[in-house]
């Protein structure tokens, strides 16, 4: 093997069975024939090169030589996958300078506004995993504080960017979002196959869950294979009329998913940076028509209708700079949607709506009836105020079913372990009453809490919805989990707060 033409010894690569998230990390022993561990404390960051390729990682020290020799260099499972070199290849290491764009984060930190350049850099340095975890925090804590108009439009450009911009030669290319928040609320699912059973376009990618129990992308992997690349996701759109998979693996608008990493344990979802994520994903993607869904209510993203104008404003104020259609509903998020919270039930959910299951959830099918009917009217072929009988057509025939199951096939079979948690535990109503409200957020939390959506069969299977009576003892949901730890802190945690309040006639108050 020849040797690097540079000056500090090479180092071994060693695979390390370590899963480090986003963050690429190289492990050194402290007793190392390339650096001296003393001047590098732990997290220091470090630049290794080989064959022209370069690759920054964090930096760790161990002093146990049988995990690393002094002459190897060890990489997480994300670094040797990113550095794609085989193990025992000679790799240089030396101390990495911090990328010139973080001088601009330092100045957003002081409050400054920062210029599109300076936006552009700092997106393409994410996007080549320039930046520690602590660094894009920092970029995303003091963007929460203030970002101006001037700024996102550049950040949703460079977003765009940085990564695939697909087009389309259809002149209508339709696209659905919903901001998220509502347990169970997969309505996607269902109106994307009304729409290509139609005709329309409608190529649907999808991020996976940031704070809730499931994204689309986390509860289609239930049914099929999400990870498509990008000629596998135009071959599915060409047979299909659309398709519903994750965004990441396409390259739309990748420094997204890797703020969406840090944003997820921050639990942070800022208005800019939600506007940013979804309309750069948008514009990447190549829709021409945008239909986004506003659920509001006291413990939705949007509580009230003030704070849904103006989030709406911010939306319709980015498409039209970029020309893109973009069309708001605000719809009733006082509680789920659906029974199902978690990726296995929301599936069931799904399909049991498509196949027109008589014990379907009646308030999904209805919302995605209502969302596919917008969406169906872009269509200039179709007369005024005719969408919503066309999507009930389309649903009721099974046309929407037999849409969906050829995307199912054309995606190609899941791999994904799908079935229910078998730990499982009722939550009883305490009293007897009418259920009052339920706390979205709450329900969240505990699905989360249960495993959802990291595994797949966790979650909540709800039987009670608001204005429903209800007896003392009487179950309001179950929990499913496969984890016992999980369980337990699910359990736990249902049984301090469950979420539902129940009026009676005596009091108000919480199960």
């Amino acid at each position: 093997m020849t040797l690097p033409d540079l000056t500090r010894p090479p180092l071994a690569i060693r695979r390390i069975s370590l899963d480090t998230g986003r963050e690429n990390v190289a492990v050194i022993s402290r007793h190392s024939n390339a650096l001296r561990a003393e001047v590098f404390r732990g997290f220091s960051r470090v630049e290794l090169r080989i064959n022209g390729k370069v690759l920054l990682a964090t930096l760790m020290i161990t002093d146990d030589d049988s995990l690393i020799g002094p002459g190897e260099l060890g990489l997480s499972e994300p670094a040797f996958r990113r550095f794609n070199e085989p193990v025992g290849s000679l790799v240089t290491v030396t101390p990495a300078a911090s990328p010139d764009s973080l001088d601009a984060v330092r100045g957003k930190i002081q409050g400054r506004t920062l210029s599109a350049a300076e936006m552009t850099a700092i997106v393409n340095d994410l996007a080549h995993f320039r930046y520690s975890d602590m660094e894009i925090a920092a970029f995303l804590i003091s963007s929460a504080r203030f970002t101006s108009t001037e700024e996102l439009l550049a950040l949703v450009r460079a977003m765009a960017e940085a990564g695939t911009m697909l087009k389309w030669k259809n002149p209508i290319v339709a696209d659905k979002h919903c901001i998220g928040g509502i347990p169970g609320n997969r309505t996607t699912m269902i109106v994307v196959p009304i729409v290509a059973a139609h005709g329309l376009m409608i190529p649907k990618t999808s991020s996976r869950a940031i704070t809730s129990p499931a994204g689309t992308a986390d509860t289609m992997e239930v049914l099929a294979r999400v990870d498509l690349d990008v000629e596998q996701m135009k071959n599915v759109v060409t047979s299909c009329g659309g398709c519903l998979i994750w965004g990441g693996h396409v390259n739309l608008s990748p420094a997204d998913d890797i703020l969406i990493s840090v944003e997820r344990p921050l639990s942070l979802d800022t208005p800019e940076q939600m506007v940013a994520s979804i309309m750069s994903k948008k514009l990447a993607a190549g829709a021409t028509h945008l239909l986004i869904d506003f659920p509001v209510g006291p413990t939705a993203k949007v509580a009230n209708a003030a704070e849904a104008m103006r989030l709406r404003k911010l939306f319709e104020f980015v498409g039209d700079h970029f020309g893109i259609a973009v069309e708001v509903v605000n719809t009733d998020g006082r509680q789920p949607i659906g029974r199902g919270i978690g990726p296995a039930l929301e599936a069931r959910d799904v399909m049991a709506v498509l196949g027109n299951e008589p014990g379907a959830p009646a308030d999904l099918r209805e919302k995605s009836l209502r969302l596919a009917a917008h969406l169906l009217e872009y269509d200039p072929l179709l007369r005024g105020g005719t969408g919503y009988a066309r999507a009930k057509e389309l649903l009721d025939s099974g046309a929407a079913l037999k849409t969906m199951q050829q995307i199912i096939d054309a995606q190609g079979p899941s791999i994904c372990r799908s079935d229910l948690g078998t730990l499982t535990a009722e939550v009883l109503a305490t009293d007897d009453g009418v259920i009052a409200s339920i706390d979205c957020l709450r329900i969240n939390r505990l699905a989360r809490t249960a495993g959802a959506p990291i595994d797949k069969g966790a979650g909540i299977d709800l039987f009670k919805k608001i204005g429903d009576r209800v007896d003392k003892g009487e179950p309001l949901y179950r929990i499913h989990a496969y984890d016992r730890s999980e369980y337990d802190l699910a359990v736990a945690g249902a049984k301090n707060d469950s979420g539902f309040a129940i009026e009676n006639h005596k009091s108000g108050g919480k199960p």
